[in-house]
């Protein structure tokens, strides 16, 4: 019969990874408190400058350089490979002075020589810009997820919708954890591979529910687990290879893209690992949840008439 065939008992132990994610929501929450989110200059004001060296240079010898200048705090980080001798230079007072460029390059040539030293990229934002485009980001990502939530409480019935949602919430909120614990700068592209995350978490967990309403026809309240864990047997195989395609993918612009498509891909890489967690830990446990309240709910609600 039906329970031979959900060879990988999802349901019995959904107990466990539902702990194990309430763990890593807090330890994320916890950490975003108190480290905070390191925002890029898209995100904050300031000037990000990005040189190109002759010979090889350190972190340390800039930082150095930089202190001369007095201009408050600096972040130097290294821009692609080493051997391609780039630095990126974070400066956040920099909108008071709009000078800070050149100051930067007059000190660096005067330091390493003024023929050995050229700057590449320069971007400044003001702090008011930067502010404004900070609330305009979180609320594209709270209105993708209404926006979600809406379209599968129609599209399904509405016992789905609250998995696909905290599966959505759970997969963006670790991701920034990570982001927030390895001090990695949250700037406008990472906000695209956030946006690129909700649609992935909820493309993947639209194809588990679709198998579960396929197979709706045999549920009931105590039948309702074997449903489930078929449904989730049967799809498991396309979830892993499509996952596993573009996880191919994003490894190698991950490996090889520098700069910010190193960030972008590492956001990607740890929102699509969570995402697919999320379609069959979290979404689908919520949904049986729902379906085993759902009479004590209508009770509620016809009372309440």
């Amino acid at each position: 019969g039906m329970e031979n065939k959900g060879r990988i008992p999802f349901v019995k132990f959904q107990w466990f990874f539902i702990a194990v994610s309430v763990v890593l929501l807090a330890a994320s929450l916890l950490v975003m408190a108190t480290k905070g989110l390191n925002y890029g200059i898209d995100f904050k004001g300031g000037a990000r400058l990005v040189y190109q060296f002759q010979q090889p240079v350190t972190e340390g010898e800039i930082k150095e350089v930089l202190k001369g200048i007095n201009l408050g705090d600096a972040q130097v980080v290294r821009y692609g490979e080493e051997k391609d001798n780039r630095m990126a230079i974070k400066v956040e007072k920099a909108a008071e002075h709009a000078q800070v460029g050149v100051a930067v390059t007059q000190a660096l040539g005067d330091t390493f020589g003024a023929d050995k030293v050229e700057l590449q990229e320069e971007e400044t934002v003001g702090p008011r810009v930067g502010k404004e485009l900070r609330k305009k980001a979180w609320l594209a990502v709270i209105f993708a997820v209404i926006l979600m939530l809406i379209y599968i409480g129609y599209r399904f019935d509405f016992l789905f919708a609250p998995g696909a949602v905290a599966a959505l919430i759970h997969d963006v909120l670790i991701t920034l954890g990570v982001f927030a614990f390895l001090g990695k700068e949250v700037n406008l592209t990472i906000l695209a591979a956030f946006l690129t995350i909700v649609g992935y978490s909820i493309n993947d967990t639209i194809i588990v529910f679709d198998r579960i309403r396929e197979n709706q026809h045999g549920i009931t309240h105590s039948t309702i687990g074997n449903v489930v864990n078929l449904s989730l047997n049967q799809t498991l195989a396309r979830t892993i290879v499509t996952s596993l395609t573009v996880l191919f993918v994003l490894v190698v612009i991950f490996i090889k893209g520098g700069g910010a498509l190193h960030n972008f891909a590492f956001a990607l890489i740890i929102g699509m690992v969570l995402g697919t967690y999320s379609s069959l830990f979290i979404a689908t446990p919520c949904y049986v949840g729902m379906y085993k309240l759902a009479p004590t709910l209508r009770h509620l609600v016809g009372q309440r008439r």
